[in-house]
């Protein structure tokens, strides 16, 4: 596989407002070192991680973003069936969550789960959709895309992007992150919706729970929040560990470790080709790196 220079892990957040603790950036360098937290001044804002990766990166990073790149489709045969307006592909899905939201400010997506033609496709804090499920009810846990039932398979517990309720839940910040994507267009390759190239920086989709179980812990205890835990983790990785100890956030936890395990899985050809992973797939749902 290609080299990469860096690997920066970003732990999103759809939460309301401006700045987010949610938010964390770590960075780990190809030639080695524990991975280190890229400080904001005041936390993060989205539009400061959107500016950051459009302006800023460090030549040749593959970055990796905790949050879905995409709706389902392959489940349904679209991301919205019975809606004349489903778009067709991904790009054309982070367009559409652009342009409806177009006028909230700091990449929010309030206004998509609102819009008449989407909400019965979600489930909120007050209601589930009548669309939530493949068919005219709704049902269970929602709907998946392939690499979510790849992500289970590996001994994940991976939520629908159709879900907006509950603190695990990753409906809110895949949509905010649907929008910086669109924005990004030109600018940066989000594997595997866009090809691989040869060189320059490419965006991944992560999920920080994976990293964290193939560093030893397991699907119950992804979350780490002591240093002492964190530099275990590092350790099943092969990574320099860091010099500190007592109590640490758990985002910092995510991104640090995630930086780590991009950096010890990237050139590993077999994550770049997982057996579910089509043309077609690509195309309109993406995937989870990693997952096989």
């Amino acid at each position: 596989m290609r080299p990469f220079s860096h690997f920066l892990a970003i732990d999103w957040s759809g939460a309301k407002g401006e700045r987010h603790k949610g938010i964390a950036l770590a960075l780990a360098d190809a030639q080695g070192g524990p991975p280190v937290l890229v400080e904001g001044k005041r936390g993060w804002s989205r539009g400061e991680v959107f500016a950051i990766l459009r302006d800023a990166l460090p030549p040749d990073t593959l970055v990796g973003l905790d949050l879905g790149i995409a709706l389902p489709s392959a489940d349904c045969g679209a991301y919205f069936p019975g809606w004349t307006g489903t778009p067709p592909d991904a790009p054309a899905l982070w367009a559409l969550i652009d342009a409806i939201a177009a006028d909230e400010p700091n990449l929010a997506a309030n206004s998509v789960v609102a819009h008449p033609a989407i909400r019965p496709y979600f489930r909120d804090g007050s209601e589930t959709g009548a669309r939530f499920g493949c068919d005219d009810a709704a049902h269970g846990r929602g709907r998946f895309r392939v690499t979510e039932h790849a992500q289970a398979a590996m001994g994940c517990k991976p939520y629908s992007n159709f879900n907006l309720v509950g603190a695990a839940q990753v409906g809110k910040s895949s949509l905010t992150g649907m929008r910086m994507l669109h924005r990004l267009r030109g600018h940066l390759p989000v594997w595997p919706v866009d090809p691989l190239l040869d060189t320059g920086s490419a965006i991944v989709e992560i999920y920080t729970s994976l990293a964290a179980c193939e560093a030893g812990r397991s699907a119950g205890r992804t979350k780490m929040r002591s240093y002492e835990a964190l530099n275990e983790a590092l350790a099943a990785l092969d990574s320099p560990e860091i010099e500190a100890t007592g109590p640490i956030d758990d985002h910092a936890t995510d991104a640090l470790l995630a930086a780590a395990w991009l950096r010890a899985v990237a050139d590993n050809p077999r994550r770049w080709n997982p057996p579910g992973l089509t043309p077609a797939i690509a195309r309109t749902e993406g995937w989870t790196f990693g997952a096989v």
